[in-house]
């Protein structure tokens, strides 16, 4: 499902680095902090596919940050990492949805297998067919990604002022709110990603393409499509978000 941006959070800063060593041999990208001051600030501005984060850090603790985290992304995947008998502590992060307790010194064959049961956060479908929405959910479903669903444009914002989501598959002809205006609306909120644009009104919406154009969508696919079609798009933008760009 592609490489990770894993964030490594410990005021350890030999380890923090020898473990982002690791990561990036896997072909992982990597950003470290040594406090969880800075740490709750980087999540507000950066989305993280896995965190790791030591209970033990200087001013507010790895579980006091975690929380905080939580509030800023509540799916942030956070894996606490301890060289101490702190169990009361790492008791109320995993109540608060920790994904997991390393002990130190790690087993790394264990911490890269834990990275590998990660996969980015998902696609957002926004189509008001519920048919097309169910038969392109089971087909992507099927291929392995993680799919969410909305059924108008409002539907997505709100979602995505709420998730992380990496992928946007986003119909044109839509009540409330069109592609087009849902594909702007989220640009002026700062929220960018990839996004491949889907339309059953090509000829009739050519003047509507052509602007999206502009502004370096990720894929155009006309219905009826072949799902393989749009799995290979995704596989591509998986790899590399900035491959495809009409």
């Amino acid at each position: 499902m592609g490489n990770l941006n894993i964030f490594i959070v410990d005021d350890d800063v030999d380890f923090a680095e020898s473990l982002a060593d690791i990561f990036e041999l896997e072909g992982h990208k990597c950003e470290l902090a040594y406090d969880g001051e800075t740490a709750l600030k980087r999540f507000k501005e950066n989305d993280f596919d896995l965190t790791f984060m030591d209970v033990k850090l200087p001013g507010k603790n790895g579980v006091e940050s975690f929380l905080d985290i939580r509030k800023v992304k509540p799916d942030a995947r956070v894996i606490m990492m301890t060289g101490f008998s702190v169990e009361e502590l790492l008791e109320q992060a995993m109540e608060n949805g920790a994904w997991g307790v390393l002990h130190k010194p790690l087993n790394m064959n264990e911490v890269l297998n834990m990275v590998k049961k990660v996969t980015p956060a998902g696609i957002l479908i926004v189509d008001d067919n519920p048919d097309f929405l169910s038969n392109i959910k089971d087909v992507l479903e099927h291929s392995g990604f993680i799919v969410y669903k909305a059924k108008n444009g409002e539907e997505a914002i709100s979602h995505l002022e709420e998730n992380h989501v990496d992928i946007l598959i986003l119909d044109l002809r839509m009540p409330i709110l069109n592609g087009l205006e849902t594909f702007l609306l989220l640009k002026e909120k700062g929220i960018a990603l990839p996004t491949i644009i889907v339309t059953a009104y090509a000829y009739e919406e050519a003047d509507t393409l052509e602007k999206l154009k502009e502004y370096c969508v990720n894929g155009i696919l006309r219905k009826p499509f072949d799902p393989e079609d749009l799995i290979t798009i995704l596989h591509d933008l998986v790899d590399d978000p900035k491959k495809i760009c009409f």
